[in-house]
């Protein structure tokens, strides 16, 4: 849970000083609502959704993810009438039926960020600076950015009948969720495993002979705002992300580590600029990433992790200590310390036992004799050393033994 508590202030403050605020949307949707966000030839749909009919006869699915969550939230609330530009981000449990590997899970939590309703470079470039600030702050690297460009609405059409006849020379080598990809969602081909497909993605036609000039225009810009930031990338024409929703600007966040195995990506995301309007909506441009949390606790070092407030054991001695010691653990603990009391009158051998049970740093030892003069033992756990102080003064000297 360190590594947890880390991992989710951490992101709540770094994305917080770029000026989002959090957004919560409900673990239950209509199943419509991914089919028509995400696509209805994706994985995800087809095959990872946790998708049921309620007692009422509503089509109901477990979100599979966040991005659609938002948009809809977005369109329902006015959002788009009343303030068309908006910062969110989310921390939450997603739900997919899909093969178990490292660092995934059937319930998983995820974080994500979306920028919506701005259509400039400069937003992409941003987003993506933010992105890997908040991985390194975390101490994971090196890192690096994978960058590609799948164009807008007239690029998809173009490069999609490319794939078709690329891939229809070779079907008879596709695995079998590529055959059924090639009519449906042949970009889907390009992001198989199998190693029979990565070998004819080899040769596949690059999406980046097919966009248009806006849509170069657009990427190469990028890629100045993030040279010029700093943030080393890497154009990787081959790369889709596994969402349907996603045009031009896409981008994946990788990792060096062992503990990943194969798998390197820690966080992606891309453009969706017509999710919004297959939504119900109007056409409004828009941004985001997400990254799962499992995935980034195992490539975390553990000096990153957060560290708790020291644990105070307070132990009352004899039969009238037992007020007293819980006096002094309430103001302990209003005063921000995090403490343990015993709530029997066991002896004083026993008490200590289970604060180094609990590993307490620190034990304060409220007995009758110390009583009298307004004092208290406190003890170092970790070298036995004791001392009397005023209970009064107690704070002030776990903070300068701290």
């Amino acid at each position: 849970m360190p590594a947890w508590h880390a991992v989710e202030e951490g992101y709540r403050e770094l994305v917080e000083r770029f000026g989002y605020q959090e957004i919560r949307t409900p673990l239950l949707e209509p199943i419509e609502l991914f089919v028509r966000g995400i696509g209805d030839s994706t994985d995800i749909v087809e095959k990872e959704m946790y998708a049921f009919e309620d007692k009422g006869g509503d089509h109901l699915a477990l979100r599979p993810e966040g991005t659609a969550s938002a948009i809809r939230a977005y369109l329902q609330h006015g959002f788009q009438v009343e303030s068309p530009q908006c910062k969110w981000y989310y921390l939450g449990p997603m739900f997919r039926r899909e093969r178990p590997a490292k660092g995934r899970y059937r319930q998983f939590y995820q974080a994500g960020a979306e920028l919506i309703g701005v259509a400039a470079p400069a937003a992409d470039a941003e987003i993506i600076d933010m992105a890997v600030q908040f991985i390194e702050s975390l101490g994971i690297g090196p890192v690096r950015v994978l960058l590609n460009s799948l164009g807008g609405e007239q690029t998809r059409p173009l490069y999609r009948k490319a794939l078709v006849e690329h891939y229809s020379k070779h079907e008879q080598k596709l695995c079998e969720d590529c055959s059924r990809r090639l009519e449906r969602n042949p970009l889907r081909i390009l992001d198989c495993k199998v190693e029979g497909c990565r070998a004819l993605s080899v040769d596949a036609p690059s999406v980046h002979d097919y966009l248009g000039e806006d849509d170069r225009e657009h990427f190469d810009e990028v890629r100045r705002l993030l040279d010029k930031g700093g943030t080393p990338h890497q154009v990787e024409p081959t790369m889709v992300r596994g969402l349907d929703y996603y045009t031009r600007t896409i981008f994946e966040v990788q990792a060096e580590s062992s503990a990943l195995g194969a798998q390197t990506s820690v966080l992606g995301g891309g453009r969706y600029d017509n999710l919004v309007k297959q939504l119900g909506g109007r056409a409004t441009p828009s941004i985001g990433f997400s990254f799962g949390i499992e995935r980034l606790i195992m490539v975390m070092p553990e000096s990153t992790h957060k560290e708790q407030v020291p644990l105070v054991f307070v132990a009352g001695v004899g039969k009238q200590s037992l007020d007293r010691a819980l006096d002094i653990a309430r103001t302990l603990r209003r005063q921000g310390r995090r403490v343990e009391v015993a709530h029997t009158g066991a002896s004083l051998r026993s008490q200590l036992k289970k604060a180094d049970k609990l590993g307490a740093a620190f034990a304060v030892i409220a007995g009758e004799e110390e009583a009298k003069r307004g004092g208290a033992t406190l003890r170092n756990m970790t070298d036995g050393q004791q001392i009397e102080v005023r209970v009064d003064e107690l704070s002030a000297r776990l903070e300068e033994l701290r």
